[in-house]
């Protein structure tokens, strides 16, 4: 590896995730459902967030159709019961499969939690949107609810398990070029891709965050001394190494830690192999975050 690797680590935490198989009958149908259903708000805003893990051949579907395996995150208030916490989340991934897979022709929705901590009954906030005419069957082996719908109909597991992961696990790639910010990001993206349990939720992401703001109304707001346009104006405060001008960053959720430290690896390497890149640091804000630290150095040299 031919860029500095800095003596830091990236910073993550826990959360609670939803992960599921989403099929359909046709890719275009499947690709706007998965786009739609994972794209923001995300937890930075008190919301939650999402992303595609990977698409799913037919072969490997309960109902032989095309698939893609989404995961749904929340962060975690200790301070709370975790039963509160879930059925805030349990509303929020409620919202988002009914606006934007129940929604599209054609669709279903299976349970893919790998070791759930408890589960849902999507009946509530979700089968009942057949105002009453929704029925259950069983089908490829799983209790479905069938929701009538205007273009018959829509499918989805009845009991969706949730479980414990790791959030905001995170690397940065210092670059010299703009054309390197987006060749390097596709390429960390790509490569992350086969990192099983692991998405993006911001795909190459070029506003990183603090957590002290002057504006608490607006959440976290730019990490100040790694922006590029402000080195002049503030001086010795700045963080932006000679010779960089872009410092995007992209974050990785997993659902275990493992695979947040494997898609960490794998997607720095990728981006280290672009010209233009320098260098590889991450985000991390002296255990205010979270209890994971994860050492760039263990994992890159």
């Amino acid at each position: 590896m031919n860029v500095l690797i800095e003596d830091t680590y990236a910073e993550a935490f826990e959360g609670l995730y939803f992960r599921v198989l989403v099929t359909s009958s046709d890719r275009w149908t499947l690709v706007r459902a998965a786009e739609d259903a994972t794209a923001t708000p995300s937890i930075v805003i008190g919301r939650i967030e999402g992303g595609i893990e990977r698409w799913v051949p037919r072969k490997e579907t309960p109902d032989g159709r095309l698939g893609v395996i989404l995961q749904f995150w929340s962060s975690i208030d200790e301070k709370k019961p975790l039963d509160e916490t879930v059925v805030r989340f349990y509303k929020e991934f409620s919202y988002r499969i009914r606006q934007d897979i129940l929604v599209k022709p054609f669709t279903a929705v299976f349970d893919a939690c790998p070791d759930p901590i408890g589960k849902i009954d999507t009946l509530e906030l979700i089968g009942h949107c057949g105002d009453g005419y929704e029925w259950i069957e069983e089908q490829h082996g799983r209790k479905m609810i069938i929701v009538p719908i205007m273009v018959p109909d829509f499918k989805i597991e009845r009991f969706i398990g949730y479980g414990r992961g790791v959030m905001g696990g995170n690397f940065w790639y210092m670059c010299r070029t703009k054309k390197a910010v987006l060749e390097a990001g596709r390429k960390a993206l790509k490569a992350i891709s086969n990192v099983e349990g692991a998405i993006t939720p911001f795909d190459i992401c070029s506003a990183g965050s603090k957590p002290e703001t002057r504006f608490p109304q607006i959440g976290p707001t730019t990490n100040h001394p790694y922006c590029s346009s402000l080195k002049a104006k503030i001086g010795s405060e700045s963080k932006v190494p000679e010779g960089v001008r872009y410092i995007p960053e992209i974050v990785i959720n997993g659902l275990t830690l493992k695979a947040v430290k494997e898609a960490i690896k794998a997607g720095a390497e990728a981006a280290s192999s672009v010209n233009g890149v320098v260098r590889i640091s991450a985000g991390n804000y002296g255990g205010k975050l979270g209890k994971y630290r994860i050492f760039l150095k263990e994992l890159l040299l």
